[in-house]
């Protein structure tokens, strides 16, 4: 098995045949005795029975294939829009990538999302022109168009003879031609002074010297080489593969230091068990090693395999640079991070929509929650929970992204579903100061506890802060092992209560305070009237004390906005302008380039959903756009109320449960 590793993303907009040329560098390596299909459902890494249906990538895949000393596993990703999350959290895990373009579509608008992302992690990253025999296929336009549109730091690594029949072929330049070594030269110089220096004192410079700034420069995601070829004839494939083993970045396997890595896959095996794929990013790991999760989660590895020669074969351990796939991890979810990976901010926005779905055979209700529970645990942003009517929620970037999940429950889980319209999510904060207090052995207090909270509005943007002001004698701490333990108790009964304020959505930008908690035994002072307190009483009485301190203080439902960069043709900036306008959004900046605008405004989030669907009509299919949240502002009119929850009157005081 080879040591030295690459993790490689290929990446593309949708159908610029991205698939088919894992398929090919698969089939060259050996690893495959024939690439599969795109159209017959035969590639190896559109597992899912959809995505072979529909012919689009949905998940992330992890192949692999041996080349000189190091084996390169092959990342799969979606590209639709709707997964861009997917693709996000590969990017993360990539030591280098390959954007494949089409020579007859050019640079289309989700390429020009993919490039930025890579630009902005510093993925080193080659580009590939693919589809040089289809008709129309123009290599050079195309080209032109990469550095009007993506970056002008490209270099053309050969020619191409014959685009746009069956027979076009890619022949790379060699070491010896003058020509290309006056262009790799130039484009090299703009990044190297002491290079530059040369090339005007000789016109070139050493090809050694050349070739080995290339790699350097490369790596450092300073230039772009630039391959062309055909992934369904297999032309220019074996010349992109030479490009990949020597530009791109190997990994050593390094098991010193503490291990770290992150889970970007997760699926289920045949027997229903859990699989994370993992990348590490330093030190090892072996079956049996436990690993500690975000959120105090943790796991047993009981399992490792690596991608060897075609298929995932078991081994002893893992080590920095490699991916494999873990067995053992019950409560792990994507993204998880373990080591000094445990806490990384996503590179990506939330979704902003939420929908109902309930199942079309009722009696398939529970089962229903239990596989949307499955599906969250590969894809957390689906974020799945209950309405106040029983209805199961979940979280979505479009529509497509819907109709997927909608299959998955039918195919996999065998549950047919209805979802109901989407809707966009809001928050609620605090509007005033409010208290309540229970107190135990009262008659409006059926829990043996005392809990009384204040919440109060606090800074936009700093989430829920919990104080204990309420003295450690008065706590159980015979239930616990310290007053610490006891505030961290309460604090998550507050947390867990305030995910639906007074209108169903989740109440967050506050300060909630514990000011008094008592307890009784049943033998002993402060009170010998019994019985003796538990931990399920406070748990109960909690977040009643919350829901009424909330009513006094009273809520104001905030409105998602969103930070949205458009890049348009110069001559559709106009009409979009006076679009997004009319629509009240406030443009920050905008900049004109040589074909493309880019404007920046501020939008409520309702509308982002209205501009997807306009903005291909206002800009010939050309437009596209990248959003990121900005802040929550107050809805202006009638707060919305979030779907199925049962809204309480203003005079309605919480109803307690029954004492036991």
């Amino acid at each position: 098995m080879r040591t030295r590793s690459l993790n490689l993303g290929i990446l593309a907009h949708v159908d610029a045949g991205k698939t088919t040329l894992t398929e090919r560098l698969l089939h060259l390596a050996g690893v495959v005795a024939e690439p599969g299909s795109v159209d017959a459902g035969t590639t190896q890494t559109d597992s899912l029975a959809l995505e072979r249906r529909r012919g689009i990538t949905i998940k992330a895949a992890v192949v692999a294939f041996p080349l000189d000393d190091a084996t390169v596993n092959v990342v799969d990703t979606p590209g639709h829009p709707d997964f861009i999350a997917e693709v996000e959290r590969v990017l993360g895990v990539l030591d280098g990538a390959v954007l494949v373009l089409s020579a007859v579509e050019g640079v289309q608008p989700q390429t020009r999302i993919l490039m930025r992302a890579l630009q902005r992690l510093a993925v080193p990253t080659l580009l590939f022109i693919n589809k040089i025999d289809r008709t129309g296929a123009d290599v050079d336009a195309t080209l032109a168009a990469v550095r009007r549109r993506l970056t002008p730091h490209v270099l053309s690594m050969g020619r191409v003879v014959g685009a746009g029949s069956r027979a076009a072929t890619f022949t790379a330049y060699g070491a010896d031609d003058r020509a290309f070594r006056e262009q790799e030269a130039a484009a090299l110089a703009e990044h190297d002074d002491a290079l530059l220096a040369t090339y005007v004192e000789t016109g070139t410079g050493s090809s050694t010297r050349l070739r080995t700034e290339l790699a350097a420069q490369t790596r450092a995601g300073l230039l772009h080489p630039a391959y062309a070829g055909s992934a369904a004839t297999g032309a220019g494939v074996a010349d992109l593969v030479a490009g990949i083993g020597a530009l791109l970045p190997t990994t050593e396997p390094d098991g010193s230091g503490a291990p770290s890595g992150r889970v970007f896959k997760i699926e289920r095996g045949g027997a229903g068990e859990k699989i994370a794929y993992v990348r590490m990013f330093s030190g090892s790991l072996g079956v049996r090693t436990r690993l500690d999760l975000p959120q105090g989660r943790s796991g047993k590895v009981s399992g490792l395999r690596l991608f060897d020669h075609g298929r995932w074969v078991r081994t002893d351990g893992l080590a920095a640079g490699q991916i494999g796939r873990m067995t053992g991890l019950s409560q792990a979810r994507v993204g998880d991070g373990f080591g000094d990976r445990l806490i990384e901010e996503p590179h990506f926005a939330p979704p902003s929509l939420e929908a109902s779905v309930s199942a079309v055979r009722p009696e398939q209700g529970p089962d229903l929650r239990a596989a949307l529970a499955e599906l969250s645990d590969a894809d957390p942003l689906i974020a799945a929970r209950s309405d106040d009517d029983g209805l199961a929620v979940v979280s979505l970037y479009g529509r497509v992204q819907l109709e997927v999940i909608a299959t998955t429950l039918d195919e996999d889980y065998g549950i047919e579903v209805e979802f109901a319209d989407a809707s966009v999510l809001h928050v609620e904060r605090p509007r005033n100061v409010g208290a309540a207090l229970e107190r135990l052995n009262t008659d409006t207090n059926p829990y043996h506890a005392t809990i009384g909270l204040t919440i109060a509005p606090g800074v936009p943007g700093s989430g829920i802060t919990f104080v204990t002001a309420a003295a450690a004698r008065d706590m159980p701490l015979y239930l616990f092992k310290n007053a610490t333990a006891f505030s961290a108790a309460i604090e998550r009964h507050v947390v867990d209560t305030l995910q639906r304020g007074l209108y169903g959505w989740r109440v967050t930008d506050c300060v909630v305070t514990l000011t008094d908690c008592g307890y009784s035994v049943a033998d002993g002072p402060p009170s010998r009237r019994g019985p003796t307190s538990t931990s399920y009483d406070y748990r109960q009485l909690t977040p009643i004390v919350l829901r009424q301190a909330l009513r006094r203080a009273r809520t104001v439902v905030c409105e998602p906005v969103l930070r949205v960069m458009i890049e348009i043709p110069n001559d559709a900036t106009a009409a979009v302008q006076r679009v997004v306008t009319r629509w009240g959004a406030e443009v920050v900046s905008q900049t004109t380039g040589e074909d493309l605008s880019q404007l920046e405004v501020r939008l409520v989030s309702s509308r982002l959903h209205e501009l997807q669907l306009q903005l291909p009509d206002l800009t010939g299919g050309e437009g596209i756009l990248e959003s990121r949240f900005d802040t929550f502002e107050p809805v202006h009119g009638r707060p919305p109320v979030r779907r199925g929850h049962l809204q309480p009157t203003a005079d309605h005081r919480e109803s307690a449960a029954p004492a036991r």
